[in-house]
């Protein structure tokens, strides 16, 4: 894939960065496979240290420019963020001794239960109501629409859900999105809340992951490709890079306007087109 495909799939990487919290991981795992199809089986090494690298710079950069209102919503999540750093690490050290098809198809299952998970449990497309029903009707959703704007005080995440989201998302290279954007919005979060706190919750998980990727190697890629440092490819992460920075910039300025039902179910549908994608790389 050459450098121009990898700077358009970086403008997309940015825009899901803004808008899905996914820090650009879901989006380039797929997408450095392919690139690296030469490394047979390695390659899906080289996409989950390459992702986490784009999702640290990312992630980063979202983080940064996120309103402090905001972000004050983590405000006493040390420990969780904590929690996630030290399963971030035991997952990247697992990535690096596990066979590679453990973490491909690891990948696409995760992202297959995540989805059927989203689609028949209450809560993410259908927020809940009193008694612990799914709300309905146009008046129901008004009111939830209004609920999303004031709701005073969401449930923060519980510290101790920090150690196996962090693993999980280094060894499959998924970012902690997938998990954590669900869980912020059944907590209480609309979804342009929860996809701007899912940045910093990724920036835990990404930092561990990329210093220990970094120095990383396997079997065959060091003579094979010329662009690897440890695990990552540098000239796929910095092409991804160039395209994604500047759209985090200008949307994180101007947000795009999306209804909270429409932002959810476009989430849902994002993580269809990824894990189709790779179907298609396996």
């Amino acid at each position: 894939m050459n450098d121009v495909a990898l700077l358009g799939i970086g403008l997309l990487c940015g825009l899901t960065t803004v808008l899905f919290g996914f820090g650009g991981g879901f989006v380039a795992v797929p997408v450095v496979v392919w690139a690296n199809g030469a490394l047979g089986a390695d390659a899906i090494r080289v996409a989950t240290a390459t992702s986490a690298l784009v999702m640290l710079v990312n992630a980063g950069f979202a983080t940064a420019v996120t309103p402090r209102r905001v972000l004050s919503a983590l405000r006493g999540s040390g420990t969780l963020l904590l929690l996630l750093a030290v399963g971030a690490a035991a997952g990247a050290l697992a990535t690096l001794h596990a066979p590679a098809g453990q973490a491909h198809w690891g990948f696409v299952g995760y992202v297959a239960v995540t989805i059927a998970d989203l689609l028949l449990r209450p809560g993410f497309l259908r927020r809940r109501g009193p008694g612990g029903k799914s709300g309905e009707g146009q008046a129901e959703q008004a009111r939830e629409a209004r609920a999303g704007a004031v709701r005073a005080v969401p449930r923060p995440l519980p510290a101790v859900l920090g150690a196996p989201i962090g693993a999980v998302a280094a060894f499959l290279g998924v970012g902690g999105s997938v998990m954590t954007v669900p869980a912020l919005r059944r907590a209480g979060h609309p979804m342009r809340v929860a996809t701007a706190l899912a940045n910093p919750l990724t920036l835990a998980i990404a930092l561990p992951a990329t210093a220990l990727s970094l120095t990383g190697t396997h079997a065959g890629a060091g003579h094979t490709h010329p662009h690897l440092v440890g695990l990552v490819d540098l000239r796929a992460a910095g092409a991804l890079l160039v395209g994604a920075l500047p759209v985090i910039a200008v949307l994180r300025r101007r947000p795009p306007r999306i209804p909270d039902r429409t932002h959810a179910w476009a989430y849902l549908a994002l993580l269809g087109v990824v894990e189709l994608a790779m179907l298609l790389a396996g």
